[in-house]
């Protein structure tokens, strides 16, 4: 089978990274393995600029349509499906702020969120152009969102699925429980025709057949999630201890899912034929472990990254909290990282009237080298809790990361980002726009590593 992608909500080209191994600059332009014959990158908040789609356009080039036309920086929504040349993967990091680690889940609204209904396009996508295979990306949370019906996301994404013909797996991994430089939990999905010879394969190593009891049913399903499946002979897992395989049917019509369903996900599973098979596992790796200092530059790094003593610390650095319940500190002394990263006591007035006290903890102040990084965000960089604050490998002094570090803790090649294509002319992304690309994209090292898995399917197809 010819390995010919599409990439919806494709950002910088994480993907199309893994899938063709590019590790540094040298690598751009052998694409050997998986040619990516369509892709789609637009941003609705940027409205003079695409940076993450020029960005694109810079490393790998555009795409045109059946139509001759160059649409990769269109609303997806606007886009004719049928136009999109035909391919045999389909690939995305879907949208996901409106669920995402960076709200709280209590307030996320799921498929009805702004970003939430681009899922749909990915469903017109399927319906177009019917791809064997299917690899998706998303938060963890999508398994329980939204907050006042659990799951029922994810359900409709899974009926989408049934409806169409697909058998559907997923994962939740988190990249540094299999040895990569960052703490990012995600969740992948992997779908495929009923009708592939690799559908059939596994159901033949399983043992699955329609007519097998439930509990013989339920046997095959846990070791196509545990050791036969796509995520199994990708990321190894042992089962959580005590867990057992719990069992769900989806209603007939997607409507139903989205009116009534509920279903306590675990972080694996496989859907088939509609019948859901989720169980919790934990991961089976023994490897090495890279770490965030394995990343960090170790020459000289620009002054822009070093952050002013003053900006550091307004007491003593041993102190890492305050109590601001009777007074609240100058201004000055709360604009600074120890008061930002430090534990907290606060007087605050409800809406109703009612004083209360809020309070936090302390979280590191300076990330350990010796651990994977901690999962970053859109916000990195910027005056926040989340943001990675280091020492700098040759002179010791406190600094924010740079843009190649956060490149890396993702597993871009260095300097990935740094250009952007615009109106033909080449241009440097800011800063800022570079450490948000990193904050919204996936570890490409995951990737690499399921496309030889991948890789294997599509040569026995």
């Amino acid at each position: 089978m010819k390995k010919t992608v599409c990439e919806l909500f494709a950002g910088v080209g994480g993907f199309r990274c893994g899938l063709n191994n590019i590790k540094t600059v040298e690598d751009y332009g052998k694409e050997e393995k998986w040619d990516t014959v369509w892709f789609s990158q637009w941003e609705p908040a940027e409205k003079r600029t695409q940076y993450a789609h020029d960005c694109y356009v810079y490393r790998f080039g555009t795409r045109l349509d059946n139509n001759g036309e160059d649409k990769t920086n269109y609303n997806i929504e606007d886009v004719d499906k049928t136009t999109i040349p035909d391919f045999n993967l389909l690939v995305g990091g879907f949208p996901c702020q409106d669920y995402s680690v960076a709200s709280s889940l209590a307030t996320s609204k799921g498929l009805e969120g702004k970003k939430g209904i681009l899922w749909w396009s990915i469903r017109e996508t399927l319906e177009a152009k019917k791809p064997p295979f299917v690899l998706l990306e998303n938060v963890d949370r999508l398994l329980k969102s939204p907050a006042k019906q659990r799951g029922r996301d994810f359900g409709v994404i899974l009926a989408c699925f049934r409806d169409e013909g697909y058998t559907v797996e997923w994962r939740v991994i988190n990249a540094a429980e299999y040895g990569y430089q960052q703490r990012r939990r995600r969740t992948f999905i992997f779908a495929y025709k009923n009708n592939t010879k690799y559908a059939k394969r596994i159901r033949e190593t399983i043992g699955y057949m329609d007519i097998l009891e439930k509990d013989k049913k339920i046997k095959c399903m846990e070791k196509a999630v545990l050791k036969e499946g796509f995520f199994a002979k990708t990321f190894s897992v042992n089962k959580a201890e005590s867990a057992k395989m719990n069992i769900k049917e989806l209603p007939v019509e997607v409507g139903e899912v989205s009116d009534t369903f509920k279903c306590a996900f675990e972080n694996s599973g496989i859907m088939k034929d509609g019948i859901i098979y989720t169980i919790k596992t934990i991961p089976d790796y023994h490897g090495k472990q890279i770490t965030l200092g394995d990343v960090m530059e170790t020459g000289e790094v620009e002054e822009q990254y070093f952050i002013p003593e003053e900006k550091l610390y307004y007491t003593d650095p041993a102190v890492t909290h305050s109590d601001e319940t009777e007074q609240r500190l100058p201004k000055e002394d709360r604009q600074t990282w120890q008061y930002l990263k430090g534990a907290k006591k606060l007087l605050r007035i409800s809406a109703t009237g009612h004083e209360y006290v809020f309070s936090e903890g302390a979280i590191s102040m300076i990330d350990q080298e010796d651990k994977p990084a901690r999962t970053m965000l859109t916000s990195e960089g910027g005056f926040s809790r989340t943001t990675h604050i280091v020492k700098d490998k040759k002179t010791g002094r406190v600094r924010l990361l740079t843009a190649t570090e956060t490149e890396r803790i993702q597993g871009f090649p260095t300097n990935h980002t740094k250009y952007c294509l615009v109106k033909g002319k080449t241009v440097e992304m800011p800063l800022r726009k570079r450490r948000f690309m990193m904050g919204n994209a996936l570890v490409v090292n995951l990737v690499a590593d399921m496309e030889k898995t991948l890789n294997t399917i599509f040569d026995a197809e």
